[in-house]
């Protein structure tokens, strides 16, 4: 037994932070547990009732201060945050917290085809 979809195609929000992750060298979406997931090969961030991401090295601690983040129950024992997407959002710290993310677990190549 699959889990349920846990998400609506049409949230505008879920539509600009597909933008942001595929516009990523070789980024795809796999739903899983019923959420969109971006990945380059391994999960790079994903959309649960906010952004889960894991944040740039050294970058955690001062971000789990700010009242928009939170720890996620299952991602966060992995170093892993959420940000509310909700009311206001800055989507370019948005796009920022997602490339970050997304160099943690992308090949060389696609790092490369990136910084190009």
């Amino acid at each position: 037994m699959g889990h349920p979809r846990m998400y609506d195609d049409s949230d505008p929000v879920l539509a600009r932070l597909r933008e942001i992750a595929l516009s990523l060298p070789e980024a795809t979406e796999v739903e899983a547990w019923g959420r969109p997931t971006f990945r380059a090969k391994k999960i790079f961030c994903l959309y649960e009732d906010g952004l889960v991401f894991k944040p740039a090295p050294g970058e955690r601690d001062m971000l789990v201060h700010e009242r928009r983040v939170t720890i996620p129950a299952y991602w966060g024992p992995s170093g892993w945050l959420a940000l509310s997407l909700a009311g206001e959002v800055d989507w370019e710290e948005v796009r920022e917290l997602v490339t970050d993310s997304y160099r943690q677990v992308a090949l060389v190549r696609m790092l490369k085809a990136l910084d190009a």
